[in-house]
């Protein structure tokens, strides 16, 4: 049997806690109270915060056994997340909190499968989500008043949570058509190259396709990592540029990390790594000022990318891909890798892209499951985008 996992501070959210899991009970659901305070709880709960604080690496009293609160909510942080892993009966999870419990709970929250309903309701719920969303799912909620006991609004805000994680709890979305699901990255300058591919593909593939904006490129690789996909097409890797040269949209240090872990069907390529992303011009760092920039639209600024960039660039993603074990197979489009990297376009620098694609090709360290592909063509041909899919096919039938 699952259960609505609910959770909050029992120590200084006790009376919001026991509303808002009765509240669930009243729809006939079944429920699991979690504390995940570090002082002692005000409410009854069915699983205390000692036994959430011992799932830390280091143990209990690494959570509860200091005086530092910043310190303690950290780590119950950690160890929420790792408790969450570790159950098998959780049909949802509800959280309650301010600061300190809203950054626990969703710690624990992200570490749960996408698609399995997640509801926070937050103080923090109106303003900068990213920290505590991230690349997951989780619906914020704003609690509007603060939580310092119940009164009539927060009874208002509390019963609608209530209702809604009990509906999607109690009604999960239907099973997949059967269709394995395969992640593809773009960008609008590689757009023609990557609709072509997920063209050529829908009928035996659910294409997902992912914005490469850094938290796209996050998103896709942390549905790999959930076993929730069955291969990539990697041809937009533009992310990279930004985290090596201070862009606004940049990948971290673990992009590609998921297609080692995997080792899923890889296809690859140098989609958009012409350009890194700034916003509007008065943004742009300094030491850049002088560089080849087109304005993509009065809030973002693309500069163009140099071949000492690019030998960087191409260094960087060749040495993660050479940690592959699976099939990988990259693709290089030798006339240019964007819709402004085309002959008469903004960014056109073939001598750049030569750079960019040698260090590619010799980092890579090709083999019988790495291959590297040089293609006559532009990234956006339609050719270019048939011959994606063919290497897609054939290392997805290995």
């Amino acid at each position: 049997m699952k259960h609505i996992y609910v959770a909050g501070t029992a120590d200084t959210k006790g009376e919001e806690l026991a509303f808002l899991a009765d509240a669930i009970v009243m729809t006939g659901a079944s429920v699991v109270r979690v504390d995940v305070g570090t002082r002692n709880p005000t409410v009854p709960v069915d699983v205390a915060a000692g036994e959430v604080a011992g799932h830390h690496p280091a143990g209990g009293d690494a959570v509860l056994g200091g005086n530092d609160r910043g310190a303690a909510v950290a780590a119950m942080g950690i160890a929420f997340a790792r408790f969450a892993q570790s159950r098998n009966d959780i049909a949802a999870m509800i959280g309650i909190g301010g600061g300190g419990g809203t950054s626990i709970i969703t710690s624990g929250m992200r570490a749960l499968p996408l698609g399995l309903p997640k509801i926070m309701v937050s103080t923090l719920a109106s303003g900068d989500t990213a920290p505590y969303v991230d690349v997951s799912d989780i619906i914020m909620m704003p609690s509007v008043t603060d939580m310092a006991g119940l009164n009539r609004l927060s009874r208002v805000v509390l019963h609608n949570a209530a209702q809604a994680i009990s509906g999607m709890a109690a009604r999960p979305a239907p099973p997949p058509d059967g269709r394995p699901s395969i992640g593809l990255t773009m960008f609008g300058v590689t757009t023609p190259c990557v609709t072509a591919i997920a063209d050529h593909l829908r009928s035996t593939y659910d294409c997902m396709v992912f914005h490469a904006t850094g938290t796209g490129g996050r998103s896709m690789e942390k549905l790999a990592d959930s076993g929730l996909l069955s291969g990539v097409i990697d041809i937009t890797t533009t992310e990279v540029c930004d985290f090596l040269f201070g862009g606004v949209l940049p990948a971290t240090e673990d992009r590609f990390a998921a297609i080692a872990r995997t080792g899923l069907p890889y296809v690859g390529s140098v989609g958009a790594l012409d350009m890194v992303n700034f916003w509007a011009p008065s943004t742009i760092p300094e030491h850049y000022r002088g560089r080849l920039f087109y304005e993509h639209n009065p809030n973002v600024t693309l500069m163009r990318t140099t071949a000492q960039e690019c030998h960087a660039i191409g260094e960087w993603i060749g040495a993660r891909l050479a940690r592959c074990a699976g099939p990988v197979h990259f693709l290089i489009p030798e006339k240019g890798v964007s819709a402004l990297d085309i002959e008469g376009g903004a960014f056109f620098d073939p001598e750049a892209d030569a750079v960019l694609f040698e260090a590619i090709e010799r980092t890579i360290r090709p083999n019988d499951t790495r291959r590297v592909t040089r293609l006559p063509l532009h990234i956006n041909d339609p050719e270019f985008a048939k011959a994606a899919t063919s290497a897609f096919l054939d290392i997805a039938r290995q």
